[in-house]
């Protein structure tokens, strides 16, 4: 039988995924540094606003366990697709949003679709980029968080143009209708891939991993890591309103976190696949970043504002996009690595939605946000050690059996750079 090298994708399809990964986060962060506005509007009350962030967050970790089984059936063309569909319909639906529950709703509705569309390009992304997985990976998590970038200081920059001296926080909302459709126009123009999502498998039920304690780890310290960012997407600008800043200035610092992160997504794999595959020194260091950014807000330590956002954003977007890799690197299966990192993300997001409600628990019982602050400090030293059991030399012991009677060996595993080959 004949072998032929599998080549990466081009750069074309690298384009649609970034386009793709920008409207991940941008629903999300478009309504904290409205929230004033949303308040005096609709009266929504304050367990309510932080709704706005831990109901979408809910959707999406439920979307994601299904969405791998729901890819298999309909494939990851048409499963991408109706997640999009969905991103957009959420957006729009909320240029007429009067009151909370219709916020809310567009907010499960949105997170959703992120689920559908997350649970399913990790898969892709491993499949059509074999030999540059760390790097692709990298810039796909790079432009989820620079989608989220665009919502924080766009929306109050529409809203305040729309509504002159009312901002119209409706159309600050609506408009991430506009990138979605796009996205899917654009993703449904391409030209159909042969991905490994698209044929139906057996054995890769995300059932499996339920009683595995290597895919429970993963969901567990992904969850964790991500509940520090869902906490400051929820309470930073609030936090910087209370020093009296204007939604305008807020959002600014929020945007300012998520560019870094857009470098921190970016620059973690590709330093860490230059040193090989142990990624839990590079970890670290995005938990030592996190660890004294939220220590200087706890303390109110003299830092400007912006470098506690950069330095807070680097750890936040370096880890997310370490852990994509890291469930990716357990398994050389494009579509088994794909339904295990949507495992991780499908508990770990409905863990990261929890970080608000407990953060502004803290809040609303202390008056400030110091011990929230704290508190995620807190768990940051309690992943450390957690995050120093992923050895790559038991990525194979710890992932035998998960979706087939005999597993292959870590060993077996390509190297980044190196071309993989179909028979």
């Amino acid at each position: 039988m004949k072998a032929e090298v599998r080549r990466d994708a081009g750069t074309a399809f690298a384009a649609v995924i970034v386009l793709v990964a920008l409207n991940l986060r941008a629903f999300l962060t478009s309504s904290s540094p409205l929230l004033g506005a949303i308040r005096l509007d609709t009266g929504i009350g304050f367990h309510a606003v932080a709704l706005l962030t831990v109901l979408p967050m809910f959707a999406m970790g439920a979307t994601s366990l299904c969405g791998a089984a729901m890819g298999q059936r309909i494939g990851a063309r048409a499963g991408v697709a109706l997640g999009l569909a969905a991103i957009a319909l959420a957006c729009a639906s909320r240029y007429g949003a009067n009151g909370a529950a219709p916020l809310l709703a567009s907010a499960a509705l949105a997170g959703a679709g992120v689920g559908l569309v997350q649970a399913l390009m990790p898969g892709v992304v491993k499949q059509a980029y074999p030999a540059r997985i760390g790097v692709m990976t990298g810039l796909y998590s790079a432009a989820i968080m620079g989608g989220g970038g665009f919502g924080a200081v766009a929306s109050p920059w529409v809203a305040q143009a729309l509504g002159g001296a009312h901002p119209d926080w409706h159309a600050g909302l609506a408009i991430w209708a506009l990138p979605a459709v796009f996205a899917l126009l654009y993703w449904l123009n391409m030209r159909r891939m042969e991905f490994t999502a698209d044929a139906p498998r057996r054995g890769l039920s995300w059932l499996r991993c339920f009683a595995s304690p290597r895919a429970w780890l993963l969901a567990i310290c992904f969850g964790l890591i991500n509940g520090g960012y869902t906490s400051l997407v929820a309470w930073l600008p609030h936090f910087y309103a209370q020093q009296g800043w204007s939604a305008q200035q807020g959002g600014s610092v929020l945007a300012l976190m998520t560019l870094a992160q857009v470098v921190g997504a970016l620059a973690m794999p590709a330093l860490a696949r230059s040193r090989g595959r142990d990624l839990r020194p590079w970890l670290a260091l995005t938990l030592a970043a996190q660890l004294a950014g939220f220590c200087a807000l706890a303390l109110h330590a003299p830092v400007p504002a912006p470098a506690i956002a950069l330095v807070l954003g680097f750890g936040l977007g370096g880890a997310f996009s370490l852990c994509m890799v890291l469930a990716l690197d357990h398994l050389p299966d494009p579509a088994q690595a794909g339904a295990l990192a949507g495992f991780m993300q499908g508990l770990g997001f409905m863990i990261a939605a929890l970080a608000p409600f407990v953060t502004g628990w803290v809040r609303e019982h202390t008056g400030g946000f110091a011990l929230a602050w704290a508190y995620l400090g807190a768990v940051v030293l309690v992943l450390l050690p957690l995050l120093l059991r992923f050895d790559p030399r038991r990525y194979g012991a710890a992932t035998a059996g998960l979706f087939a009677p005999r597993a292959m060996p870590s060993s077996s595993l390509a190297p980044e750079g190196a071309a993989t080959r179909k028979v």
